[in-house]
């Protein structure tokens, strides 16, 4: 791989990409590789999946190749025991790349728990992390919130929190270019003696430790923009996060269906277009294009399963700022 030195907007780097992850793969993931080679003449892909997917596209595409797997892991599939049995499925073969440095960075749109269990066993933790966690933006109107963890610990110790912070910081702070992120703990109160026996313990750790602890940050918090990141155990952020998404869908729903109802209130959608038009592309997940995983060595990218070709070359294209932002080297520092 050339890794150029200088600024990060002209370092070439080699993103790997499961063909088969998502539930409209391959198609929307060939679609959204042309569009992010299209979009950045400094990334080169590794595309893994089938010969009769990958090897045509590549042939088509400059700066794609193609690396021919013959497994395929599963949304149904147990994901550590799919991992270990499907060595040379295309979720797997996509890890081993960057584990072995023919990749920088890894993204599919496949079964969340399978990228997790490949970017922990084949891709390997930082040294001194002990569990690596999935990491969101929140794109809310009131600027952006690092809600972590979203999914990879369901079952948390409270030292657990305190390298969620300090690898959460690491990455607002490259990229979401926050100089001295303000970091909150998911919790029912702002009081410090609220909460679970978890909650209260791991608030104790997190004053003692992490200098942009700030306390803690109630649900209503995440969208009001008080703080920059937000750490939690992985089961509360995974239904904090689906709650936002389902809400913020439903409501743009039901604004739909007012604006629609009748002639007064479609006049009144047109004068108001252009403002709604730019509200929703600043909250459109797909722009985001997937979830870090925060704590292995080297940019390991969950898109969602369902992701368009939008979100595939938002993904991608997040792996790639993930690696020319020097994450995972920062996040080692801030460990160690």
């Amino acid at each position: 791989m050339d890794e150029q030195k200088g600024s990060t907007m002209t370092q070439t780097v080699t993103i790997a990409v499961d063909a088969l992850g998502g539930d409209n793969a391959p198609e929307v993931v060939l679609e959204g590789v042309g569009m992010a080679l299209a979009e950045d003449a400094d990334l080169q892909v590794v595309l893994c999946g089938p010969e009769d997917v990958v090897v045509p596209f590549a042939q088509s595409h400059e700066r794609c190749t193609a690396r021919v797997t013959t497994e395929e892991v599963t949304m149904s599939e147990h994901p550590a025991n799919a991992v270990r049995k499907k060595k040379d499925s295309s979720l797997v073969v996509g890890c081993r790349l960057v584990k072995e440095g023919e990749a920088d960075g890894f993204f599919s749109a496949g079964s969340t728990g399978a990228c997790l269990a490949a970017g922990t066993l084949v891709i390997g933790r930082i040294k001194g992390v002990v569990r690596p966690c999935l990491a969101t933006v929140v794109t809310a109107p009131a600027g952006p919130v690092l809600l972590c963890d979203v999914g990879a610990n369901a079952d948390c110790k409270p030292e657990y929190f305190v390298q969620f912070a300090q690898m959460a910081s690491a990455y607002a702070q490259r990229i979401m270019n926050v100089p001295e992120p303000r970091i909150g703990l998911l919790n029912i109160g702002e009081e410090e003696e609220k909460g679970s026996a978890l909650a209260q313990a791991a608030y104790k750790l997190l004053q003692e430790s992490v200098p942009g602890f700030v306390g803690n940050a109630e649900g209503r918090d995440l969208m009001a923009g008080t703080f920059d990141v937000v750490v939690t155990d992985g089961f509360t952020g995974n239904v904090c996060l689906k709650t936002i998404e389902g809400t913020a869908k439903g409501l743009f729903k039901a604004l739909k269906g007012i604006m629609m109802s009748s002639l007064k209130a479609k006049l009144g959608a047109l004068a108001l277009k252009s403002g709604l038009k730019g509200l929703m592309k600043q909250v459109d997940p797909d722009a985001t294009g997937g979830a870090p995983l925060l704590g292995v060595k080297g940019a390991c990218i969950v898109g969602h399963g369902s992701s368009n070709a939008k979100a595939i070359k938002s993904g991608i294209a997040a792996a790639s700022s993930y690696v020319r932002s020097g994450v995972s080297e920062y996040i080692a520092q801030s460990i160690g």
